[in-house]
């Protein structure tokens, strides 16, 4: 009877022990091959299955997907295959000198890529040759939401600012919904705007160049560095576009809050760089692009870089074109005569 009761107590001890240590994520359990627990026997410790688990999953090695870059339409075009002396990341380049159109360098300049944000150079240029109102206030609708390439916008819906605010931060911060909302305002929306930025562009001799759309996020906005460099000559006269352009950074006031955007172009802040004029762009289609009027070496410059590989390529492109205009020999002033009028030296690479 004794030893029945003490089997019995045993038992219900060990019934207990498991019972708590469930709950508290560890089981006991008697020795295998006893239906209950003998006195003096040491329990065994059995992982539960949240355990297991979450030990399995501790150890698994975190696996990170790694996508391919989309390659661009340069690229798949094969024009990185064209090499120059500066070996520049980028496929097309086009460098001339602004008072005496000079070429200086020229890699591909004929290519018609996509431009992606260079579009907003453009739409910049309509927006101040309109004489709109810059202090009128645009409410971003739903309609200025990215539904080409799904980037995101620190502009809410809602968002309330003036056209000059909005043309600054397209020009300088390179911001979609604002370049959008510019265009949807525009006398007789946003198609009447589209065949302006066309018409624009006919107007200057542009041949081939083709928008759809005033931000640069369709593929189907195109150009060359050629057509670019004329857009480029006239929008430098702009003051307001050198202006916005080239801001390294701008606040603004979006109901409650303030808002800091920063230039794309970290050349800005460069104190070396005098830059009149720029502009950047990317999408995976068109690369990293860049056109900037700059004083390099006492010479006013404008610079086209497009479907450059690499984040940072088109700005070292930059510097590598600014050193090597600074390493060329000043040369002497020729009078200008009959037989010195239409001279020009155009340097190919």
């Amino acid at each position: 009877m004794v030893n029945h009761l003490h089997r019995f107590i045993w038992a219900w001890a060990a019934s207990l022990f498991v019972t708590l240590s469930v709950a508290s994520g560890q089981a006991f359990a008697a020795p295998s091959g006893s239906s209950s627990a003998q006195p003096g026997a040491k329990p065994k410790v059995i992982k539960t299955a949240y355990q297991a688990k979450r030990k399995a999953y501790a150890k698994r090695p975190s696996a990170r997907i790694v996508r391919p870059a989309r390659p661009s339409d340069g690229m798949r075009a094969g024009l990185h295959g064209a090499t120059d002396p500066l070996s520049l990341r980028s496929s097309v380049a086009y460098v001339i000198d602004q008072e005496t159109q000079e070429v200086l360098l020229s890699k591909n300049e004929e290519a018609v890529l996509p431009i992606a944000s260079l579009t907003k150079l453009m739409t910049g240029l309509l927006i101040s040759e309109a004489e709109l109102p810059l202090d009128e206030m645009v409410t971003i609708t739903q309609a200025d939401v990215d539904t080409e390439k799904g980037s995101t916008s620190r502009l809410r819906v809602g968002s309330t600012l003036s056209r000059g605010e909005l043309m600054h931060l397209a020009l300088m911060a390179s911001e979609n919904r604002a370049a959008h909302a510019l265009g949807r305002t525009y006398p007789g929306g946003l198609q009447v705007f589209v065949e302006m930025m066309n018409a624009k562009a006919q107007l200057l001799g542009m041949q081939d160049t083709q928008y759809v759309e005033p931000t640069g996020l369709s593929s189907k906005n195109r150009s060359s560095a050629r057509d670019l460099a004329v857009l480029v000559n006239v929008a430098s006269d702009d003051p307001l576009l050198r202006e916005y352009s080239t801001s390294p950074a701008y606040q603004v006031a979006v109901g409650r809050r303030k808002l800091m955007f920063s230039n794309t172009n970290r050349l800005v802040k460069n104190p070396t760089w005098e830059i009149g004029l720029q502009k950047t762009g990317y999408i995976s289609e068109a690369g990293q692009c860049l056109v900037m009027q700059a004083r390099v070496a006492g010479r006013n410059l404008i610079m086209v870089f497009l479907d450059s590989a690499g984040k940072l390529s088109r700005l070292g492109d930059a510097e590598r074109v600014r050193r090597w205009v600074e390493s060329i020999p000043a040369r002497p002033v020729v009078p200008l005569t009959e037989n010195h009028l239409d001279a020009k030296s155009p340097v190919f690479f």
